[in-house]
């Protein structure tokens, strides 16, 4: 079973052939500001002292999450990592409750518990990583495996980047989900860099996809730039998936336009890298695409970005008012209640 590499959208009547249609689109390209911009006011909020620990961006990556998380259907779940902001903003978690997380505030979606980016909202079906490292693939499994078992059609899409590949979480998870075939679509952000090591010392294959033969289940590349390609993609495996057609690996080629987390400059990516994936910018190539495709003219795109600042602005000024947790309530919400768990998402 040989890997395949993904082609890139042609035209709007393959998107719509795909399920979108032009307001689809214009929510897709909005999303993906509203990722950048969060990501960006974060940045700014660490440097005034703002957000405590370290700080992961996805800066390259709005493409990839926002378009998977489009493709996912309303009751499906999912397990999104650090560098997939967009998947968390196209779910539906508002800005303004993730910048009060990255803050540490009673607001945000863990309630001051985490200042980072271990987040998630159980009731729009995203279950918070326990690490970045691919330990939340075993747990997208299982969720598969309980849909299964209740005869729901329902996907688990689980997230990890290409050096996280290596563990054997993410071996134990495929193989079981290829066994049983079960309906989970595994994404891989290969984004080129795992820290500091770069691919060629993480894998001897060519492609990470090429792996998902020896699990007895189909591996797709796509440009993680991309985002109509990618939407593609991740909807075909995801209905799949949803119909019984067992798991799939899809491994999206982007590059880390930033250092591993704040802290880190990436002094040793090559200058010459990140200026050739620069004009691949993925907000910059689906606004070319919009241009050309779908209309859209100067004057809405002006109304768009100014409607994303707006929301900016008032959720950096609303998070920033959030209060801190109460340290009485320490030992509160570690376990759920039941009727916390009466959601779609675990019925």
């Amino acid at each position: 079973m040989a890997v395949r590499e993904a082609e890139p959208v042609g035209s709007l009547r393959e998107i719509r052939e795909a399920g979108l249609d032009r307001e689809d689109l214009l929510g897709m390209y909005r999303n993906m500001l509203i990722t950048r911009g969060i990501e960006e006011r974060g940045h700014i909020l660490y440097k005034q002292g703002k957000v405590p620990g370290s700080f992961y961006t996805g800066r390259g990556n709005e493409a990839a999450s926002v378009a998977v998380a489009t493709a996912m259907g309303p009751n499906d779940v999912g397990t999104p990592i650090q560098r997939d902001m967009g998947v968390h903003v196209t779910r539906g978690i508002e800005p303004w409750r993730i910048l009060a997380q990255y803050m540490g505030r009673v607001d945000g979606p863990t309630r001051g518990r985490d200042g980072n980016v271990h987040m998630g909202d159980a009731v729009l079906g995203l279950h918070p990583m326990v690490s970045h490292l691919p330990a939340m693939l075993p747990v997208a499994v299982g969720m598969a495996l309980a849909f299964r078992i209740r005869e729901e059609k329902r996907v688990a899409v689980a997230w990890c980047g290409e050096g996280a590949a290596a563990r054997g979480d993410a071996h134990e998870g495929m193989n079981f989900a290829g066994v049983r075939r079960l309906p989970v679509v595994f994404f891989i952000d290969n984004n080129q860099w795992a820290y500091s090591t770069p691919t060629h010392f993480g894998y001897a294959v060519e492609y990470l996809a090429d792996r998902a033969a020896a699990y007895g289940f189909e591996g797709v590349v796509v440009d993680g730039t991309d985002v109509l390609a990618v939407y593609r993609e991740a909807k075909a495996a995801i209905e799949k998936a949803r119909e019984g057609g067992g798991p799939t690996l899809i491994e999206s080629l982007t590059l880390r336009m930033e250092g591993h987390a704040v802290h880190d400059d990436a002094f040793y990516v090559p200058k010459e890298l990140f200026e050739e994936w620069a004009k691949r910018d993925p907000i910059e190539r689906f606004r070319t695409w919009l241009r050309e495709n779908a209309e859209l003219g100067e004057e809405e795109e002006a109304e768009i970005t100014g409607d994303v600042k707006k929301i900016l602005n008032d959720a950096a000024r609303r998070a920033d008012e959030s209060p801190w947790p109460d340290p009485a309530t320490l030992e509160e919400g570690v376990f759920a209640a039941p009727e916390e768990l009466d959601t779609p998402h675990h019925k």
